[in-house]
Parts: C-alpha cells; structure tokens; sequence
C-alpha cells in the first residue's frame, strides 16, 4: 500500500469508531449487507496478499543478514533522509522521502515517513506507523502503518549505522534503504553503505538514489 492508501485506511476504520460509539443501540446488519462486507474484505486482503506475493526480491536470501549489534535508541530517534532505496509499491513515485521516529510512552517507536509525490515541490504524502523491537540489542524491529490488521507488518533490520548514516534491511530481501542525518551523502560514505548491503545479499545495482532537496 502506497502512503495515501495507508492514510485512507486508517480515516475510514476511525470514522467507523466514531460511528459506533455514537450509536446507543448495537448495529445490526441484514444479511444482504453482512455478505457484502465479508466479500468486500474478502477481496480487499486477496488484493493484499498478491501485493505481497508479487513483491520483487532484491537479495540472495541465502546469504545471511548481519545486524549492527546493540543500538542507542536515543541517538537512533529524530528525523532521517532517504538517499536511498529499493523499488517498492508504497513508495512508488515518492521524492524528498524522510522518516522520523520517536520513543512511545509505551516503548514502542512512532514512525512518521513523509514523501512529496513527483516532483519536489509536488504534494505531500505522510504515514504513520509504529515500530517494536524484536530482539535484546534493538537492532531488529518490525513496523506497521496498519495496526488493526495483526500481520500487516515488516521487517526493519538495522545492518549498519554510526547514527548519522544507516543501512536498513530485511531478511525476505522485499525492501532496503540508505538514510542519512541530511539530505545528501559524499560518494564514500555512499559506496560504503552499498558494500554493507551487498555483504547481506543485495544486488546494489537496483537501487534507486532518491531525490532531494539542498538546503
């Protein structure tokens, strides 16, 4: 799901809410509308799990991923440039990519991914998610930008970073990223976090630099 279409969802399940608990009296559906719903979702995960079926693979997954090691989650957290990424259909058309993160009250991480669609001046696209770590040294979290649908989640696995610059993998090789504390990498620190994705499998030469704009 592309960054709009994550954002749709999410408007539409809280209206739903709303609605609910305006309502005194419990809805009752027909059963011509209960059929309807159930096909409607029916399709809508079909549609779902193809996406997800027909996702390209960008690394030999049987070459094993190394990990950074333990990670300082306070330095990890703030706002991130995408130098760069592999394709991938929610951030189809996506330029001027950041990602912010932030410590939850509840130790999760709230991800904020924004992207200008187009052009750098084109409109703008923002995504909420939430990240949890799965593992002791932090370096291995999964993200979900739809949290009422209990498998829509990813991997995001830390490969490298010295907090200013971090390579970000996952093991089905589906996505991957470069990002950097500011919008621009000098070729060396750019070479050097390609070589940390071709050491874990990646083919570099599908990558995609992703504009963005000097300051």
């Amino acid at each position: 799901m592309r960054y709009s279409e994550m954002k749709a969802f999410e408007k539409e399940r809280a209206a739903r809410q709303a609605r609910g608990q305006a309502s005194e009296r419990p809805l009752l559906l027909g059963a011509g509308k209960l059929i309807w719903w159930s096909v409607l979702l029916l399709v809508m995960l079909g549609l779902m799990l193809v996406g997800c079926a027909s996702q390209a693979v960008y690394r030999d997954t049987g070459v094993a991923m190394t990990t950074q090691g333990k990670i300082d989650s306070g330095r990890y957290q703030g706002l991130w440039y995408e130098i760069a990424r592999f394709p991938n259909s929610f951030e189809e058309g996506c330029v001027a990519v950041t990602a912010e993160y932030a410590q939850n009250p509840d130790g999760t991480i709230r991800v904020l991914n924004t992207c200008r669609q187009g052009t750098l001046d084109g409109p703008v696209e923002v995504a909420e998610g939430v990240a949890t770590v799965t593992n002791a040294d932090g370096d291995r979290l999964e993200v979900t930008f739809v949290p009422w649908l209990p498998f829509a989640k990813g991997d995001y696995w830390i490969l490298a970073t010295d907090y200013q610059v971090a390579v970000i993998g996952t093991p089905s090789g589906s996505v991957g990223w470069v990002l950097a504390r500011s919008p621009s990498l000098p070729a060396d620190k750019l070479a050097a976090a390609l070589d940390v994705l071709a050491a874990n499998g990646y083919d570099t030469a599908q990558i995609y630099l992703t504009p963005q704009a000097p300051r």
